[in-house]
């Protein structure tokens, strides 16, 4: 028993001393992390009526270790911000008393946790909006292809917009701010603001949605007006260490392209240094139309996310099918402060210890990312590989 002890001890001991970059502490803000693997927003489709569920208690307890940040799924700011079935709010009530419980098992093993807050924008159908309403964007054009409706079944096209008149935008901007409070009245540490993957705001910033001619639409800095007003509206609210933003230059997710992705993320990187948030959250070029990596290079498609690094002042997040070995890389060689992680954290949820241990991952199962089943897919995924990895390697 000695025998075990001393070698358990011993292994231990060699883990510590040959941490991969992955797996060092860092401080963002006021905000001590143990490691720097973090579970990225991921859209899950089991909060029926838009309000979060007792099985999402052991959904993000299951991904959470002690000092780790987490980011919840996309989380609605309105009745009007909903364009998937049974995707999370924090608009009611309701909503933030459901949070409540979820926020606490996350804080009970040691986690940070930020709510990501979004609006889907042209994102959407006439069928999830108030009153049968159409949606509302920046723009009336209307998106090319189809949308799953509210009962989880049927798919129609996607319906035209309405584009927001000047004096309907500051009422948006303040829906934002009331799901920041409302994010930190449920008790999470920050809010992520979601400026990415061709919603609301994101369908302002880039020029291939935005063919406005006012004072929203045109130039660079009026096409990120909106954005930054909501930006200054939830620092302002919430506190400025609270707020990070996501956002994503490069990708054509839903038809939501811009001619000048470069120059479009270094502007938002610059313009928000005004506002001193914790962070920026950028996804790689890499992801263009869909969640799969699209090339293989990774030091040139990182080095396309640098002068946007070089620029924001505060703490720098980067996304995009990342592993465990290009997640090191870009640590170590200052390319990011912490590397986000999705597919991987679904299948594995002790992600940071497999990292750690380079332990074998589990495959994740794409069938049952969207699906409204409590169980499958969601919290069925088993450790029992790791602890046995664990065993092995400490013996």
């Amino acid at each position: 028993m000695k025998g075990e002890k001393h070698n358990t001890e011993e292994s231990q001991s060699n883990l510590q001393e040959h941490k991969i970059p992955l797996m060092t502490p860092y401080q963002l803000g006021s905000f001590s992390l143990s490691h720097r693997v973090v579970l990225a927003p991921l859209t899950r489709q089991r909060s029926y009526n838009y309000v979060p569920q007792p099985h999402a208690i052991l959904y993000y307890s299951q991904r959470t270790s002690p000092g780790g940040l987490l980011i919840t799924e996309a989380t609605g700011v309105s009745d009007s911000a909903q364009g998937y079935p049974d995707t999370p709010g924090i608009w009611t009530e309701e909503q933030v008393e459901a949070w409540k419980p979820i926020v606490n098992a996350v804080h009970e093993k040691g986690g940070i946790f930020f709510c990501q807050i979004w609006h889907t924008g042209r994102v959407s159908h006439v069928d999830y909006q108030p009153n049968g309403q159409s949606p509302f964007s920046s723009t009336d054009r209307k998106i090319s292809g189809q949308i799953q409706l509210p009962n989880g079944k049927d798919y129609a096209d996607f319906s035209t917009p309405r584009a927001l008149k000047i004096e309907e935008i500051p009422p948006i901007v303040n829906d934002f701010r009331l799901a920041a409070r409302n994010a930190i009245k449920a008790g999470f540490d920050g809010v992520e603001i979601h400026g990415a993957h061709g919603y609301i705001l994101d369908q302002f910033m880039k020029d291939g949605v935005n063919n406005r001619t006012d004072q929203y639409g045109g130039s660079l800095e009026n096409r990120c007006r909106f954005p930054l007003e909501v930006v200054e509206a939830v620092a302002d609210e919430i506190g400025p260490e609270r707020l990070g933003i996501r956002l994503s230059p490069f990708t054509q997710f839903l038809d939501s392209s811009d001619s000048d992705p470069e120059a479009l993320g270094l502007y938002m990187a610059e313009a928000l240094n005004k506002y001193n948030i914790l962070y920026a959250h950028y996804v790689e070029p890499r992801l263009v139309t869909s969640f799969e990596s699209l090339a293989t290079n990774n030091s040139l498609l990182l080095h396309s996310l640098l002068p946007m690094k070089k620029a924001f002042k505060g703490n720098f997040l980067v996304a995009g099918g990342y592993h465990r070995e290009d997640g090191n890389a870009a640590i170590a060689n200052g390319k990011a402060n912490l590397v986000v992680y999705g597919r991987l954290f679904l299948a594995n949820p002790d992600l940071p210890r497999r990292f750690e241990l380079n332990a074998p991952l589990n495959k994740y199962n794409r069938d049952t990312f969207y699906t409204p089943d409590p169980v499958v897919g969601y919290t069925s995924t088993s450790i029992a590989s790791l602890l046995q990895n664990s065993l092995l390697l400490i013996c």
